[in-house]
């Protein structure tokens, strides 16, 4: 009887438990596990109001150039560009940046990545207008082509707009 009643009880609870997906990166360069981690300040899925703060939280197994580009809506933009980083954690915008990153419209998902270099870039990534899920993903992986597959990572994350 116990056990019954143990039983139903973890069965009513596990059905009201929600299942967030995550957003696909479909990226070729991926995975090279040199960002360990990547999110927001307050948590991967995390709901800020327009006008509210953000930082991201990077950390990685190597020093390297970070770059970090986000696509909210169909509004892609580039938020750091080619920023050298130490082995470990790195929150942005970081102190010396003299700026704050504040959320706008549109409200909703707001995805941002992390492209991470050993060697620094020869080139810049500058994201600006439309762009839909094909674009985004194909300029990402434009920009990562030159540089070995164990010298690269891509790391994704997102948050809410509300």
């Amino acid at each position: 009887m116990r056990t019954a009643l143990l039983l139903g009880t973890l069965a009513l609870g596990l059905s009201a438990c929600s299942v967030t997906v995550r957003p696909n990166l479909g990226l070729q360069g991926s995975g090279s596990n040199l960002i360990t981690s990547f999110r927001p300040d307050r948590g991967e899925g995390s709901t800020y109001a327009v006008g509210e703060s953000v930082r991201f939280v990077v950390n990685t197994r190597t020093a390297g150039y970070v770059t970090l580009i986000a696509l909210q809506g169909s509004e892609a933009s580039t938020i750091v560009r080619n920023v050298y980083v130490p082995a470990g954690t790195t929150v942005f915008p970081r102190a010396q940046d003299g700026v704050t990153y504040n959320v706008s419209t549109p409200r909703g998902l707001q995805r941002v990545r992390a492209i991470f270099t050993r060697v620094r870039p020869t080139s810049d990534l500058v994201l600006r207008g439309t762009y839909d899920e094909g674009r985004w993903n194909a300029t990402s992986s434009a920009y990562l082509q030159p540089y070995a597959v164990e010298d690269r990572d891509v790391q994704e994350t997102y948050l809410y707009i509300r």
